[in-house]
């Protein structure tokens, strides 16, 4: 494979990973298939890191990379946050709260794309949105729910935040909608 595939094939490796994620964890009751599923979620994560970093480093960032590797972020906390809930692990009108902003910055993005805009890489406190779901998640599932919850907290501001920072980067689409 060519180095300058391998950043979207991590991509596409953490969306195959989602369906295996959510099976274990829709039919795995015990403490340990919840383990088994926090190590599949961290790797997931683990992939998110990896591949963005291969991109800026070979100097291989694409289209199709700016706007997967959100998309896959979005489907696998997405996944994890719904399972969450089904396993009374985290609050619906928070997870609900995530998911909305989460739908309505992808159709921003996907709005940038029919555009011809720009689709806007993650800025700084997309990043960190992103770090407190997934760690919230990951402690959630291993049981350590008081951490889970905090770090779950900080990342629902920190989703509000970016949701509304990322939607002001891209106001200028929306300049003569509102006259």
């Amino acid at each position: 494979m060519k180095k300058e595939n391998i950043p979207n094939a991590l991509t596409l490796v953490r969306i195959a990973l989602i369906p295996v994620f959510v099976v274990i964890l829709t039919f795995g009751h015990s403490y340990a298939m919840h383990i088994l599923a926090a190590f599949i979620f961290a790797f997931a994560s683990i992939t998110d890191y990896l591949d963005g970093y291969l991109a800026r480093k070979w100097e291989v960032v694409t289209n199709f990379g700016k706007f997967a590797d959100p998309m896959a972020d979005k489907l696998l906390v997405m996944s994890a946050f719904i399972m969450l809930i089904e396993m009374k692990m985290a609050p619906a009108w928070v997870v609900a709260i995530i998911i909305c902003r989460e739908l309505a910055v992808t159709g921003l993005r996907l709005l940038l794309v029919e555009t011809g805009g720009t689709v806007l890489a993650a800025a700084m406190p997309g990043k960190i949105k992103t770090f407190t779901q997934m760690f919230a998640i990951i402690f959630l599932l291993i049981h350590w729910t008081l951490l889970g919850q905090i770090l779950l907290y900080i990342a629902l501001i920190f989703t509000i935040y970016s949701g509304y920072d990322y939607f002001k980067g891209s106001a200028y689409l929306f300049k003569d909608t509102f006259k």
